[in-house]
């Protein structure tokens, strides 16, 4: 054995190197091949092109989100009962109640077309699927075609409205109208002050005001402003007008709640918080069906607010976070 390895002839650095050349040489053949196939003006570059483009059209109109479920239409014509069970109809479109086939249970909207043409459907889709906060009702399904339709958790208890108005429901206790009033506050800073972009609006009034079964209140109806790019919002004032009516409007949802009254734009409410008589009257303005069930600091508080909120001045004395920090603290923990 050891005289037949002695036989062997070393393979020195010239075998090593022609090893190494042929090697490198039969590795870039198929690669110089591919560039001749892949040419920037070749045939099958210009069919990998359109290829990728069409792929990227479909990924763009028809976003891949989690947690919401996209839905046919027929799915939904059949869980709407033929679009028979209507709630109500509203500036975004027809609101409908929705059961469907594996139990779920939805509140639907049928998007009017003038407000389709403000933000492309998907874009919105998406938009909307970012939103959670526990006072938010959340998007759980969409469906896209020539209808369009969105679809948000159902709210068992229905809007603040009915609870407010209604002479057959059981009247509200004063430290739910409190953490309605906090919650309220919380879901529009989060939506006004801390998403990324800044592209939410909602309208604060007591239909928009959803209750859950254990009467947690929830914004609805929060739409998507037409303009992304949050330095436009900020040039075109936007922004500042956004969070103007946001105050005045949740001044106005505050005096609804002590009062148990409608409120309009000139209505005696607003008048009355805004005078110098508050202190001596606002015992006579509470909602009589509290039946004299409230803490008189907590009310003075609540008046405080919403005088701040109400007053007509080019710009407001206080923003939804100062007034949210204000209620949270002045809440009695014991209660």
């Amino acid at each position: 054995m050891k005289e037949k390895r002695q036989g062997r002839k070393k393979r020195g650095p010239q075998w090593r190197a022609r090893f190494f050349t042929t090697f490198l040489f039969t590795s870039l053949l198929p690669f110089r091949k591919s560039q001749r196939l892949f040419a920037p003006f070749s045939p099958e570059m210009k069919k990998f092109r359109r290829w990728l483009s069409a792929t990227t059209h479909r990924f763009e109109s028809a976003p891949i989100l989690l947690n919401v479920r996209k839905l046919s239409s027929k799915e939904i014509k059949k869980a709407t009962g033929s679009f028979s069970m209507i709630i109500r109809s509203d500036s975004v479109g027809i609101v409908y109640r929705a059961r469907f086939s594996d139990g779920l249970i939805t509140t639907i909207i049928k998007v009017k077309h003038e407000y389709e043409d403000k933000i492309s459907f998907p874009t919105e889709v998406q938009l909307l699927a970012r939103l959670h906060h526990r006072h938010l009702v959340k998007l759980v399904g969409f469906s896209e075609g020539h209808e369009r339709f969105l679809a948000f958790e159902h709210m068992e208890n229905g809007s603040l409205r009915d609870w407010l108005h209604d002479p057959l429901k059981t009247p509200l206790n004063w430290r739910t109208r409190l953490q309605i009033a906090i919650g309220v506050a919380a879901a529009v800073e989060y939506i006004y002050y801390f998403c990324d972009p800044p592209v939410y609006n909602v309208t604060i009034n007591a239909d928009n005001v959803m209750l859950d079964h254990n009467f947690v209140a929830k914004l609805s109806n929060v739409v998507v402003l037409g303009c992304s790019c949050k330095n436009e919002l900020i040039a075109n004032g936007k922004l500042d007008r956004r969070n103007r009516e946001a105050v005045f409007q949740f001044g106005v949802l505050i005096l609804e709640l002590i009062t148990g009254q409608s409120m309009g734009g000139e209505d005696e409410a607003l008048r009355w918080v805004q005078g110098s008589g508050i202190s001596c009257s606002m015992h006579k303005m509470v909602d009589a069906d509290l039946g004299g069930n409230y803490d008189s600091r907590e009310l003075k508080s609540f008046l405080i607010i919403a005088r701040l909120c109400t007053k007509v001045d080019d710009e407001s004395a206080v923003s939804i976070p100062q007034i949210l920090r204000y209620l949270q603290g002045k809440m009695d923990p014991a209660n």
